[in-house]
């Protein structure tokens, strides 16, 4: 196990880097998350025909470019750092991870490669009204109708993407358990709410599902059968998610570091105070820790996955605390300029709080792991 890139893949963040400052600006930011698509359509296609980035983790049987959760940890890593606006999270980290470790081929046939050229978008559907992401959790339903066809009935809360993507792979419980469903967004049936969200560039939506047409995916032999790949495709998005709050973590450093250099207070610049001089090192150090965290479990979940559970839930515990930590002490060294609309520290501060609740807190996260190592 190695946690350093090679040469490719420090290439492949140089070159997302330039293309992210270049699409994704304050300005661009701002833009797209008061807007009625949320994301801009133009870069969405860049990033599929000029970069490759949908397909980037998917196998290359269906289009894809066989990477991994490191290189996918690298562009969400760059995208949290830029708060790139954008259907990407929930289509690649979420959908497509899911499909891909449910080996049904099938399924991976017919919608990865829609994934991986851009022409699909897509999400995944767990929590409910409680907001938990445990399959215990489910009781949206799925029922088998007299024709032999799946349909699911229930309500799914905070859906990343989920009042606008194509594809909707809900989880539901049937009578052997708890299962995965892709269900067309436009069929009959379904009913989709954006809501009001703390976090403007990540936008949840409400799914209602009365009756729905779905087509099962992944395996369906016996009690129980599909728990285990649900249980690899959260944990992987899990980890994909403490990536992208590395890259905002990281930012806010950046940001913090520079505006101490030049900001000068009594004569000289308040980064030779040595409060602020301790915010930075404290910053740092949880950014690091956090990043070691990340890439760890991503080079885990690349190699052997018998301890994704353990690296997932510890870097979900660690990551979500340090990106919001830096997020806070952006904020505190910026002073007062830090507060207003205008500077661009709140959407990272808001983009860290709804990124720590998203697939449970940090709490949750520990308490998960004590449970794994037997604590």
């Amino acid at each position: 196990m190695t946690l350093t890139f090679t040469e490719e893949q420090e290439e492949l963040r140089a070159s997302l880097r330039r293309f992210l400052t270049d699409k994704s600006p304050s300005e661009a930011v701002r833009h797209w998350m008061e807007s009625e698509e949320g994301h801009d359509p133009a870069v969405w296609r860049q990033m599929a025909e000029q970069l490759g980035l949908q397909g980037l983790a998917l196998p290359e049987k269906y289009g894809g470019a066989g990477g991994g959760a490191v290189e996918l940890g690298i562009v969400l890593e760059e995208m949290g750092r830029a708060l790139l606006p954008s259907p990407f999270f929930a289509t690649v980290a979420l959908a497509g991870q899911a499909l891909t470790v449910s080996d049904d081929d099938a399924a991976k046939a017919r919608w990865l490669p829609g994934i991986a050229d851009g022409s699909l978008t897509a999400t995944v559907a767990v929590a409910e009204e409680s907001g938990s992401w445990r399959l215990e959790d489910v009781a949206t339903a799925a029922a088998v109708t007299a024709d032999g066809d799946w349909t699911v009935l229930g309500t799914k809360m905070f859906v990343v993407d989920g009042h606008t993507a194509d594809l909707l792979l809900v989880v539901a419980r049937t009578d052997t358990g708890p299962g995965l469903f892709a269900v067309d967004a436009t069929s009959p049936g379904v009913t989709r709410t954006r809501l009001d969200t703390l976090d403007p560039t990540r936008r949840l939506g409400r799914v209602d599902l009365d009756g729905a047409p779905a087509v099962r995916v992944g395996p369906d032999d016996g009690p129980g059968a599909a728990t285990a790949f649900l249980r690899t495709a959260l944990d992987l998005a899990v980890v994909a998610l403490a990536a992208e709050q590395v890259g905002g973590a990281q930012a806010c450093l950046d940001a913090a570091v520079a505006y101490a250099k030049v900001r000068v207070q009594f004569g000289r610049p308040i980064g030779s105070f040595q409060a602020v001089k301790h915010k930075c090192a404290d910053m740092l150090l949880a950014v690091e820790a956090a990043r070691s965290a990340t890439r760890h479990a991503a080079s885990v979940a690349a190699e052997d996955r018998a301890e994704l559970s353990v690296a997932a839930a510890l870097a979900g515990a660690y990551c979500s605390e340090a990106c919001t930590h830096a997020a806070k002490e952006n904020i505190q060294i910026h002073g007062g300029i830090g507060y207003t609309w205008e500077h661009d520290a709140h959407l990272y501060l808001k983009r860290a709080k709804s990124s720590e609740q998203l697939f449970g807190a940090p709490a949750a996260h520990r308490a998960r792991l004590a449970d794994l190592v037997g604590i």
